[in-house]
This record gives C-alpha cells, structure tokens and sequence, in this order.
C-alpha cells in the first residue's frame, strides 16, 4: 500500500491559449482528480500575491514555484508530496512578470521546476506531470519506471 497524497491546488496566472497545452493539461487533470485548478487574472505581481493571499485558508501550505526555489528530481518530489499529506499544498505559478518578493518570503516552500525558465502556461503543464508522476511513485506505480 503506498503512500498518502495530499490535496493539491493550483492557481495559475492567466489562461492557457496554445491548443496541445490545454490537451496536455486536461489530459493530466483528468489524471488527478484531487488537485484543484484556480486561474487568476494576469495582472502584476503584488496584486497578485493579494489575490492569492486572500485565497488561502487557515491549513494551506504556499508552495510558490520560482526558478530560484528548491529543485528535487522526480522521486524526491514523489516523497516529499507524502510527507505533505496534511492540509492542502497550493501551488502558486506566476504570470510572465514573475512572482512578488512578498509572496515568496510568506510561502511554506518556494520551488524551482528546473533551473531553466519556462513560460507560465508551460509551468502549467510540467507541475501537473510532475504531481501526476509523484502520485504514482507514492502509490508504487509503474509510470515513473
């Protein structure tokens, strides 16, 4: 029997436009039916850190993504989501003006998906691979072989 997942929400910053991204994340999305999907207006950064601030409730753990966050590979990450089984894990993609400095000195975790850039909608996608990836490495599935 694997491990917990947590409950997982994510709120991005502006629509995804380009068609195979909105496949791939619906298709990811389908996958995990326990993550959340909130899309913010694209605005600047302190009112979007506002905005997300004001979402979050009082068992909400902040995981602002940034390229400057921590990085794990696939099955660091896989564990670390088993450990975060408390609570709810709200992931934070910010829009293409990039992330508030408030927002990522309040956050319980800031987290890099790599060390390259990659544009939001993109981010998009790849966290939902990863979470999707994670999910089966805690439950002991074959995916991530």
């Amino acid at each position: 029997m694997g491990q917990s997942f947590p409950k997982v929400k994510i709120i991005a910053v502006g629509k995804v436009k380009k068609g195979w991204l909105k496949d791939g994340i619906g298709l990811y999305a389908q996958r995990l039916p326990e993550v959340a999907l909130l899309e913010i207006k694209d605005t600047e950064p302190e009112t979007e850190a506002r905005k997300v601030l004001e979402s979050l409730k009082t068992y909400d753990k902040l995981v602002v993504l940034s390229e400057d966050g921590l990085q794990f590979d696939s099955v660091q990450f896989g564990h670390w989501l088993g450990q975060e089984a408390s609570g709810t894990l709200v992931f934070f993609i910010g829009g293409p003006t990039g992330v508030s400095q408030h927002l990522k000195q309040t956050a319980y975790q800031v987290m890099s998906l790599s060390a390259m850039t990659f544009p939001h909608e993109v981010a998009r996608l790849l966290l939902l691979e990863q979470l999707y990836r994670g999910k089966t490495i805690l439950q002991g599935g074959s995916y991530h072989k």
